[in-house]
C-alpha cells in the first residue's frame, strides 16, 4: 500500500521530471564531447592531408607525372606515414598509382574535401577515409587522404558509453526516486495518521520522531510543540470556563437571594435602595470580570500592535507610583520608584501602564502591612527592564507558573477582593511586547520583572 502511494505521489512525479531533465543534459553533454573530439581529429587530419598535397604537387611540378608517381611510391613505403592513402588516376578515374584499389565512387569532382568509405589497395578491407582531391594540369586527379577508422571506433565507444551511462543514470535515478518517494510518503502518512487520531479527540497523541535530526524530524518536532501549545490552550480555556462559572455563581446567587427576599416583603424605600445599590455593585464586579477577559483576548490576538511606538518605561513607572500613592499611604506602605532616568522600549503605552499598575496593585494588596514596594527601571545593554519588588509573603516557586493563568489565585489570596485576572493581563501584555517574565524571591517578598528587547529588535 505504501509503495502504491509512493508511485502515485507528486514527489515521484517531480523526481521523474528531474531525471528526464538530467538525462537530457547528459545526452547533450556526451553529444558535445563526441562532436568536439570528432572535429579535433578531423582538423588534425585535414592539416596533415593539406601538407601532403603541397609536397606531392611540388613533386609533380618538378618531375611531371613520373616524378609524382615516384613520390607517391616513396610515401607509401615510408613507415612514418602509416595511415596515409594516395591515389593518382587519369581523367577516366583509372588507377595509375597509389595504395587504394579503386577510385571511391562517392568522391567525384568538383567536391574537393570529403569523408567516404574506401577499399584498401593492399588488404582489400574498407576504411573510413578523409580525402582531398586535386585536378592536375594534364587532367589527372590526385587523391590524398588519411585513414580515420580510429575516429569511427572512438565514435562507437562514445555511443556505447553514452547508452550505458544513460541506462545506468535512469536505473539508479529510478530506484533512488522510488526510495525517496516511499520514505517521504511514509513520513507524511505518519503525520496524517497522527492528525486523524487528534481529530478523533486524542489531543495527547504526538507525531513520532525517528532520531534522524533531518527536516522531517524538525517538522515533527515543531508540530508536536504546536500540539502542546494547543493542548495547553484548550486546558486554559476549560479552566477559565470552570473558573468563570465558579466565580459568577456566588455574586449571581447573592443577587437572586436579595431579589427573592425583596420580592416577598412590603416595599420599603430605604431597604429597596440599599438592595439596588448592592445589586449594582455585584453587577459591576461581574461586568468588570468580563471586561478584563475581553481585554486579555484582544491583547493575545495582537489587535493592539498598530498603536506601538517608542515609550519611556521610567515615565510610566513614575505615573503608576503617583496613581497608587494615596492607596499605599492609606495602607502604610512605602511606595517609591528608582533606577535609570530613561529606558526606552517599543510598545503600547496604555497597555504597559495597565500591566505595571496591576503589578503595583498586587504588591500593595498582597504585600506586608506597612511594608515597602519599589518600582525599579533598569537598562542592561540592549535590554530594558521594569521590576516591582515587595517584602510580603511572596509566591512559592512551584506556583510561579500557575499565577499567570486566568482566575488562578493562591489560597491565602482568596479572601482578598479580585478575580485572578490581573497577572493574566500582565502575561498577555508581556507576550504582545516580546518581553520575558521573571519571578524571584526577594527574601522576603517577590521580585516581578519584565525584560523588554531593544526597540530596534522588535
Amino acid at each position: 500500500m505504501l509503495l502504491a502511494e509512493a508511485l502515485r505521489s507528486s514527489t515521484l512525479r517531480l523526481a521523474l521530471i528531474s531525471i528526464g531533465i538530467f538525462g537530457a543534459a547528459v545526452i547533450v553533454l556526451f553529444s558535445y564531447v563526441y562532436w568536439s573530439a570528432a572535429s579535433y581529429v578531423r582538423m588534425l587530419s585535414d592539416r596533415d592531408i593539406a601538407a601532403e598535397q603541397v609536397i606531392l604537387k611540388k613533386a609533380y611540378d618538378d618531375g611531371g607525372r613520373d616524378g609524382l608517381i615516384a613520390a607517391i611510391g616513396r610515401r607509401i613505403d615510408d613507415d612514418r606515414l602509416e595511415g596515409g592513402r594516395y591515389l593518382l588516376a587519369d581523367a577516366a578515374f583509372a588507377v595509375l598509382a597509389g595504395n587504394l584499389k579503386a577510385w571511391p565512387s562517392a568522391l567525384t569532382p568538383p567536391r574537393e574535401w570529403e569523408t567516404v568509405p574506401a577499399p584498401d589497395g593492399t588488404s582489400g578491407s574498407t576504411h573510413l577515409l578523409r580525402a582531398h582531391v586535386a585536378t592536375l594540369a594534364d587532367g589527372s586527379r590526385l587523391l590524398v587522404g588519411k585513414d580515420i577508422d580510429d575516429l569511427r571506433r572512438l565514435a562507437a565507444r562514445i555511443n556505447t558509453a553514452l547508452a550505458l551511462g544513460i541506462l545506468m543514470v535512469f536505473v539508479l535515478a529510478g530506484v533512488v526516486s522510488v526510495y525517496v518517494s516511499r520514505r517521504t510518503v511514509g513520513r507524511i502518512e505518519a503525520i496524517n495518521a497522527t492528525s486523524r487520531s487528534i481529530m478523533r479527540s486524542d489531543l495527547g497523541k504526538r507525531i513520532p520522531l525517528r532520531g534522524t535530526h533531518d527536516e522531517w524530524d524538525q517538522l515533527a518536532r515543531n508540530l508536536n510543540l504546536m500540539l502542546d501549545r494547543i493542548e495547553a490552550l484548550m486546558g486554559e480555556v476549560k479552566q477559565a470556563t470552570d473558573n468563570v462559572a465558579h466565580d459568577l455563581r456566588t455574586p449571581l446567587t447573592r443577587m437572586r437571594g436579595r431579589l427573592e427576599k425583596a420580592f416577598g416583603r412590603p416595599r420599603d424605600t430605604g431597604n429597596d435602595q440599599a438592595l439596588i445599590g448592592d445589586t449594582i455593585t455585584e453587577l459591576d464586579s461581574v461586568l468588570a470580570m468580563f471586561a478584563s477577559l475581553t481585554r486579555i483576548s484582544q491583547i493575545e490576538a495582537n489587535d493592539r500592535t498598530a498603536a506601538f511606538r517608542t515609550v519611556n518605561l521610567t515615565e510610566i513607572a513614575s505615573e503608576v507610583v503617583e496613581l497608587f500613592d494615596a492607596a499605599a499611604e492609606e495602607g502604610g506602605v512605602d511606595l517609591h520608584t528608582t533606577g535609570a532616568p530613561s529606558a526606552y522600549v517599543r510598545g503600547d503605552r496604555d497597555l504597559l501602564f495597565d500591566a505595571v499598575a496591576n503589578l503595583v496593585d498586587n504588591a500593595i494588596k498582597h504585600g506586608r502591612e506597612s511594608g515597602h514596594v519599589t518600582v525599579e527601571v533598569s537598562r542592561a545593554g540592549d535590554e530594558s527592564a521594569i521590576t516591582v519588588r515587595d517584602d510580603g509573603p511572596g509566591i512559592p516557586s512551584q506556583e510561579c507558573g500557575h499565577v499567570l493563568k486566568r482566575f488562578y489565585r493562591l489560597e491565602r489570596s482568596r479572601r482578598a477582593p479580585g478575580n485572578g485576572l490581573g497577572l493574566s493581563l500582565v502575561a498577555a501584555v508581556a507576550r504582545l511586547h516580546g518581553a520575558d517574565i521573571e519571578m524571584s524571591d526577594n527574601a522576603p517578598g517577590l521580585n516581578f520583572r519584565l525584560r523588554f528587547p531593544h526597540p530596534s529588535a522588535f
